[in-house]
């Protein structure tokens, strides 16, 4: 397909094979480095599986190496086109190289499992297929975390903020990866930018993790919850996820933390250059910490009024279980299918919402849904008063009748890629409930369902070929449809 494009019209190709192939060479060496910061990991533990990691390191060095290599002589130039290709192709390849230290270490049993899995944890969705997370090891723990924290602001946005090897085509790039309705450009530089946003996720990782230890939690565990909380995955280095624990404090801390990963990070900027008020300024966040306060005080009532709990740990679980659905984190600390029934739909649209643009969370985004309330508005205004003009105002800003198009358009086709995920999910054999729930939780990465694939239990019962969808559906919503789709729209590889 590549060769295709490459074809010339004037001067200029339209797609630079060679130096997306050398690129996608580099980025592929991240992931190398990752696997020896695991085989470490194993030997700090004395749990031998440091050679699994060792192989998988040595069989994607060689990938790199051809990729490279393939890339001799290349163009040094990136077009949008070129950053789209890198954005999609970059994430299948890391899970395609993922998934080798579970399928040659034996955590898993066949490949379509490793690819779920692995896909999972680098679109943070959190969803797992294993049943015996308690007896795998330190380094199969901590690459499962690892993939969660590197997938979580973007390998991409990752790759930028260290290497300088992108030049120009950084920008390309980083607006291919980084989803949202708009790019806050927090710096001129997009190579400052990255690392401005790379030391806000930093920051968050410590400051989380010093507190999980104050709360009792050991050094490795609070390093793999804190890397699943602040990339809003799921993942935990236990079956029972927080639950394990039984700590108030703990259970409080993630839950806050959950919620300042859904964040927009660009607003953590503003507070660093002493401009903190800016946050609650923001009307996406008010949105987004409105809804939360609601859904929460809404499931306490039901959970106290139903005198399941008691009103302070209904307010926890409430308020956990909220803040992990509304930042698609996915950790748990009760079952919600035993709460009374009205509440699962509460939670699924938390799942739906999602968090904030700009924060390492999936679903829809608030910023989304706050412009289409206000267009469902506006419309309502305009039947009254036919001449009126009335611009939609984000932040006091008029935002313009092409991104309400595209808002609308995202709303619209995001609900088609559940409706057909939900489809054919049935059609492989998951139940009705199941099916609906799981597309939802699979395309805004998620991590939870409903039924027999709720907090209580793991999605290994999905059959394989739902988990093929559900892992298509990760992918989809983890670059926000458009620029995978893009990739299939024939204009793009042949016209300009």
């Amino acid at each position: 397909m590549l060769e295709y494009a490459n074809q010339r019209k004037g001067n200029k190709r339209f797609i630079n094979g060679r130096m997306i192939c050398r690129v996608l060479g580099v980025l592929l060496m991240i992931e190398v480095l990752m696997f020896l910061g695991c085989a470490g990991v194993s030997w700090f533990y004395a749990e031998g599986d440091a050679a699994c990691f060792l192989w998988s390191a040595a069989i994607t060095t060689a990938a790199a190496g051809l990729l490279v290599l393939a890339g001799r002589k290349a163009e040094r130039r990136l077009g949008k086109r070129d950053g789209y290709c890198i954005a999609s192709l970059t994430w299948i390849l890391f899970t395609l190289f993922g998934m080798l230290p579970f399928y040659i270490g034996g955590s898993v049993d066949n490949i379509t499992e490793a690819f779920f899995e692995t896909m999972s944890g680098f679109t943070t969705t959190g969803a797992t297929i294993m049943d015996d997370i308690d007896t795998q090891t330190h380094a199969i723990l901590f690459w499962r975390a690892l993939t969660h924290w590197i997938g979580g602001l973007g390998i991409v946005c990752f790759a930028i903020a260290i290497l300088p090897f992108f030049g120009e085509g950084s920008l390309q790039m980083f607006s291919a990866e980084a989803v949202g309705v708009t790019h806050d450009k927090i710096h001129p530089k997009i190579n400052t930018m990255t690392r401005w946003i790379w030391t806000i996720y930093l920051i968050l990782t410590v400051s989380e993790t010093l507190l999980l230890r104050m709360g009792g939690m050991g050094w490795f565990d609070a390093v793999c919850q804190t890397f699943s909380t602040v990339a809003t995955g799921g993942f935990s280095t236990k079956q029972a996820s927080i639950a394990y624990w039984d700590s108030p404090f703990i259970e409080y801390v993630i839950a806050v933390f959950m919620i300042l990963s859904g964040i927009n990070f660009s607003l953590y900027f503003s507070c660093l250059k002493g401009k903190a008020g800016k946050i609650w300024h923001d009307e996406e966040t008010r949105w987004f910490l409105t809804s939360i306060l609601i859904l929460t005080v809404i499931i306490t009532a039901a959970l106290v009024l139903t005198d399941r709990y008691g009103l302070e740990e209904a307010f926890r679980n409430a308020f956990f279980q909220v803040a992990t659905a509304h930042s698609s984190t996915g950790f748990s600390t009760d079952d919600y299918m035993l709460w009374p029934p009205f509440t699962w739909m509460l939670v699924i649209y938390a799942m739906l919402a999602g968090g904030c643009t700009g924060s390492t969370a999936g679903g829809i985004k608030n910023l989304r849904l706050l412009i289409f309330s206000k267009g469902i508005r506006n419309n309502f205004s305009k039947m009254l008063h036919p001449n009126a003009i009335l611009p939609i105002r984000v932040n006091r800003q008029a935002i313009q009748s092409g991104v309400v198009l595209t808002v609308g358009i995202f709303v619209a086709l995001y609900l088609l890629c559940i409706l057909v995920g939900w489809t054919a999910m049935m059609l492989v054999g998951v139940g009705f409930e199941e099916a609906f729930s799981v597309s939802v939780a699979s395309m805004g990465n998620a991590g939870i369902a409903l039924g027999e694939f709720g907090p209580a239990y793991s999605w290994s019962g999905l059959p394989d070929a739902a988990k093929w969808i559900s892992s298509s559906l990760m992918f989809l919503g983890r670059l926000e449809m458009f620029a995978v789709m893009l990739l299939f729209y024939s204009a793009f590889w042949r016209s300009r």
